[in-house]
């Protein structure tokens, strides 16, 4: 940090669908250059680990293994690294199917944030395979290691003072009542929002307001970042539409339907 500025990324990875091996390649190729341009938060979309639209193939046993095995491996490549990453990964708990972003930093999973709202009505049916995730944490036990569970949770760096992340999961933007509220009222500074948006005629504008509002609102930075190519075009289509707001202005966007990378620079102390 310098001055209260944090150097920030919203990630879009060119995927294989249901191929957590290949996706996990893509995602730690995409997080060398993260690093390298000097990005403290960096933030992919929504179930990029497997790919949003996997559909029936998230009840497979084999894909939710190879998801976690490879959640690990990316997670040993963070070692020596000062940056916080946001990774999108189906995760099961207690029988029931969770949408989480895996929270990461110098190779130790911090938490993970399920998905609070899930849509099940127009083109979406979310519900028929993921539950909506608890809000209070609970201790859940991941690769040997015990980490908090649960959408209320904050992610502090004590050596970059002011800086404290909270975490939404894309339709948590567009419900009346976003977790990013309760975050904000507890002191979050920037909200990261791991989403899978697919394209209809001017969504993307509407998409726009809605982060540029958001951050207004909470007086925070805010981080957008949503599936893009790779992803299955049965149903959806996924335009990589990314953007990085603060306090009601956009900072920077990506053109559409390119799986690009956008940096800015978020003043946490303003």
């Amino acid at each position: 940090m310098n001055q209260g500025f944090i150097k920030v990324a919203a990630v879009t990875p060119k995927i294989k669908v249901a191929d957590p091996a290949y996706n996990a390649g893509v995602i730690c190729e995409r997080l060398e250059e993260a690093y390298a341009r000097g990005a403290k938060v960096i933030v992919f979309p929504e179930l990029c680990l497997t790919g949003y639209t996997c559909g029936d193939l998230f009840l497979q046993e084999l894909l939710l293994e190879e998801a976690c095995e490879w959640l690990f491996k990316i997670t040993e490549s963070t070692c020596g690294k000062d940056a916080i990453v946001m990774i999108g990964l189906p995760m099961e708990r207690d029988g029931n199917l969770y949408n989480v972003a895996a929270v990461i930093c110098n190779g130790e999973i911090l938490g993970l944030v399920p998905k609070a709202n899930i849509p099940s009505y127009a083109e979406f049916y979310e519900g028929r395979h993921f539950t909506e995730g608890n809000q209070e944490p609970v201790p859940f036990q991941l690769g040997g290691k015990t980490i908090p569970f649960g959408t209320n949770i904050l992610f502090q760096c004590e050596t970059m003072h002011g800086l404290t992340i909270g975490c939404e999961i894309c339709e948590d933007l567009w419900v009346a009542n976003p977790p990013g509220t309760d975050h904000a009222m507890m002191g979050a500074t920037i909200i990261a929002n791991l989403s899978a948006s697919n394209e209809t005629i001017g969504k993307d504008e509407y998409r726009e307001l809605l982060v540029k509002s958001s951050s207004a609102r909470l007086l925070c930075g805010y981080i957008y970042t949503s599936a893009g190519e790779g992803e299955s075009t049965q149903d959806l289509v996924f335009g990589g539409h990314n953007l990085i707001a603060e306090n009601g202005f956009l900072l920077v966007q990506t053109k559409k339907f390119c799986c690009e990378a956008i940096y800015g620079d978020i003043d946490v102390q303003r």
